[in-house]
Formats: C-alpha cells, structure tokens, sequence
C-alpha cells in the first residue's frame, strides 16, 4: 500500500544458495544486486529501497510513497522481468475503472516505459485503457505524414518506370497508345496506418459500447471515438501487424507522439490491459495519490458548487494563481499562491486544499505508531498553508477547508456522531472566518461525502 513501509526476506532470492550461512551470504549479496538492478524502477513508483541486516537475516526493506501501480522486477539471477511490484491504495475505494469514471476522468493512470507484466487486472473496465489510448491516437492523428509510395496507372505521358511488355501487349492491340502503363512514386497518405488508425478505433468503439450502462461518461469516449474515425472512411480497415509497425518505425527518429500512438495500436491488437492482480499479461502503470485525492476533492466540491449556488475554481487549471510581487525581487523564493479549490458564493468565499494523509482523529488513534508526533507537525503545518490562503478571499465571511480521506470505519464513526465536518472560529479583524477539517472517503458517492459540506453551508449562509 502507499505510504507504507514492508519488509521481505532475500532468502526466496537464493532459493538454491546452499544451507546456514553460506545462504545467508548469498541471499545478501543477491538482495544488493536486486536493489541495484531495480533502482530505476523504484524511482519511478516513488520507492525508497533499502537493505536491512539483523545479524540471522538479511530483509529488503521498501518503502511506498503517495504513487500506487504495478512494474515489472529483474530478477539477480536470470536478468529477466520475472518479479512483479504492485502498490495498492491504502483507503477504502471501488476499483479503478468505477472510480476513474465516478469523478469524470480528471486524472488517468500514466503508463511506464517498461516491459509487459505478466499480470493484469480484469476489474479494470475497457474505458480505463481507452482513454489513455484515445489520446494517443489523437495525438498521433497530428503527426501523421504523407509517404512515397509506388503506384500503378496507365497514363497519357511515360512517368517513372514504363511497363513496355505490357504496353505492346495491351496498349497497342486495342488501339489505345496514349494509354501508357507506369509504376512510379507517388506521394501520398500512409494507406496501411491510417487503416490501421481505423481498424483501432473501430475495436475501442464495439468495446465501448458494451460498457454504456457504467455511466454518461462511457458515452462521451464512444462519441469521442468517432470523431477521430470520421477523416479515416475512405481507409480500408487493416488490422495492425508487428510488421507493418515496426517499419513505419525503420530508418527514422519519430517524434514522440507518434511512437506512442504506434505502441497504443499494438496494444490494441493484443488485447493487453493494465496490470493487477490476476493472471493477464498487463501494462505497467502508476498514478500519484495526492493528484488523485485533489481530483476526488475537486469532484465532491462541484457538487457542493450546484447545490449552494457558487462558482468553483481549480488550481490544477491554474484558476486560483495570485502572484506575489517580491519587493525587491527575491529569486528562488515562493512566487505565487496556488490554493487547490476556491469556491466562491454571494455571501461566502471557501478556499480548500485537499491532503492526501489522515484524517486527525486516526492520527490520534495512530499515535503509538508516531513517537516523534511527525503526522501532527504535517498537519500544523496545513493548518498554517491553508490559513495563507485564507486571505485571498474578497467576501467578508470565509471559509478555510482541510480536506483529508478515511478509511470506511472512521467514517461510518463520524457520521454516527455527526463530525465529518469539525469547526473551529478564528478571530478575524471585521470578517466571520472559520477552520473546518472534512472527511472525505472514497468509498461513497459523490452525494453522500458531499452532503455534510452542503448541509453545513446552508446553516451557516443559507
């Protein structure tokens, strides 16, 4: 899970490392040669990989941090991808597909530049992948060139190379000599890429379709699919062969857009997914928790934007930038405030930031686990971040909202007591300002982790 730290034996690494502590010497020197091979792997996931020795055993100690996916490891013995890492939530959700679609494909896996998995996950729905892939064709649309290619035609002129024979044979019993038949370069478009842009967006097009009932969402990527189609009727559709794609790919430097639209048509024709947990041959991914969580926040406070009568801004949109104007200049410094959400109502003004940590009171009950109180001191200093935001707010009563996940239990606790919004006055030179902290699982429904907000904003302001 992310934000976590596990620890596995290196003994399963020198399965045949002789016996005491001749294995032990082995499983050590095999555990380095992993951490080594794998360093580039780990960084990518965020892993903070490391090596532990008790003196009996020696244990790789891994530590996740807020990105969750799955990659492919070397093996220390044969060099090969035979291991696999899979970094899994550590809030309750529904899987990946459902929850994407829930908050409206605001952030989307990122696939990693590494080899196939050799597991994938089947809960993920086909419109997980076609979006990702979608985009790439699109882009890829862009980039896609006229070629030379040799055509056959009977003209009134001899162009490139004349078929005499066929000419003498042809041309002349029928008393047609200015008929005459010629191969020769033609520039033109890529006739067996764009049938195989076809062909790809056909297969996502049936596969989507049988996905309608999952939401309006699914809809949009079929009418998104068929914009795409539309300029590529007149090509025949031709299912892509490794053949056909690696030559497009010989003899140049693509650009990068189109090397990725390529590997998303061949991904494709062999029905590759994202990589899980059950036994499919699936892509490696990752995706950051704390983009993911901000993205859920900005969800569940549209919501609260309809049924309050505001106007939301995004700072993933760079909506809520104010600058800072450093007198005199000071470079390197913080130059800017960017609070995640604003929500701004006639008669209040809600500035949020969402964290992707826990919630206060499993802090509390976690407090054992943190000697050293390090949660509490992230959470100060939240406290104070969002407090600076505060003063971006044009209306006299505002509103400064921490926005944490919880697990299913702390939630179900917090609404039996009614706290999923805790609230506390801060005093403020003519302006009603206040601190909330919010629960927001990603457990629930939209409706449900946005109705105490709701509820609260409409006592308060009506």
């Amino acid at each position: 899970m992310d934000h976590t730290e596990s620890s596995v034996s290196a003994a399963g690494l020198a399965a045949n490392g002789g016996e005491g502590v001749q294995r032990m010497i082995t499983a050590a020197k095999l555990a380095r040669q992993f951490l080594a091979w794998n360093r580039p792997v780990f960084e990518l996931l965020g892993i903070d990989a490391g090596l532990a020795f008790d003196g009996f055993e020696a244990e790789l100690v891994l530590r996740s941090s807020s990105i969750i996916g799955a990659a492919p490891l070397r093996s220390p013995l044969s060099g090969g991808f035979d291991h696999g890492i899979l970094i899994r939530p550590r809030f309750d959700w529904p899987t990946l597909g459902p929850m994407l679609g829930r908050m409206g494909w605001r952030v989307v896996p990122h696939l990693l530049p590494l080899p196939l998995l050799r597991r994938s996950e089947r809960r993920v729905p086909p419109w997980v992948l076609s979006l990702i892939v979608l985009g790439r064709i699109e882009r890829l649309i862009r980039t896609l060139e006229r070629r030379f290619e040799f055509a056959e035609a009977s003209l009134p002129a001899p162009k490139g190379t004349v078929r005499w024979q066929q000419y003498a044979t042809q041309s002349l019993p029928r008393a047609a000599p200015h008929r005459v038949p010629c191969r020769f370069p033609d520039l033109r478009e890529d006739r067996l890429l764009r049938g195989a842009v076809r062909w790809t967006l056909e297969a996502y097009i049936r596969s989507l379709t049988t996905q309608l009932q999952h939401g309006a969402f699914v809809s949009q990527l079929v009418e998104r699919a068929y914009t795409l189609l539309a300029p590529f009727r007149d090509a025949p559709a031709v299912r892509p062969t490794p053949r056909l794609l690696q030559s497009r790919l010989s003899g140049r430097l693509p650009p990068e857009p189109f090397r990725e639209g390529l590997q998303a048509i061949e991904w494709t024709a062999e029905e590759r997914g994202l990589a899980g947990a059950c036994q499919l041959e699936g892509l490696p991914w990752a995706m950051n928790m704390d983009l993911f969580f901000e993205a859920w926040a900005e969800c569940v406070l549209e919501f609260v934007a309809l049924h309050v009568g505001g106007v939301l801004r995004r700072g993933r949109r760079a909506e809520t930038v104010t600058a800072l104007r450093w007198d005199p200049p000071f470079h390197g410094a913080q130059v800017s405030l960017v609070p995640d959400l604003l929500l701004e109502a006639p008669h209040f003004t809600l500035i949020a930031d969402a964290k992707y940590k826990r919630h206060l009171e499993e802090m509390v009950a976690a407090r054992g686990h943190d000697p050293a109180g390090l949660s509490r001191q992230e959470h100060r200093h939240d406290m104070f971040q969002v407090l600076a935001y505060s003063h971006l707010a044009r209306t006299e009563r505002s509103i400064a909202l921490l926005a944490y996940p919880c697990s299913a239990d702390t939630w179900e606790s917090l609404t039996a007591r009614r706290r999923q919004v805790q609230r506390a006055s801060i005093p403020f030179p003519n302006r009603d300002f206040e601190l909330w902290l919010a629960a927001l699982p990603m457990k629930c429904e939209v409706r449900e982790a946005a109705a105490p907000l709701i509820a609260l904003l409409r006592t308060r302001w009506g």
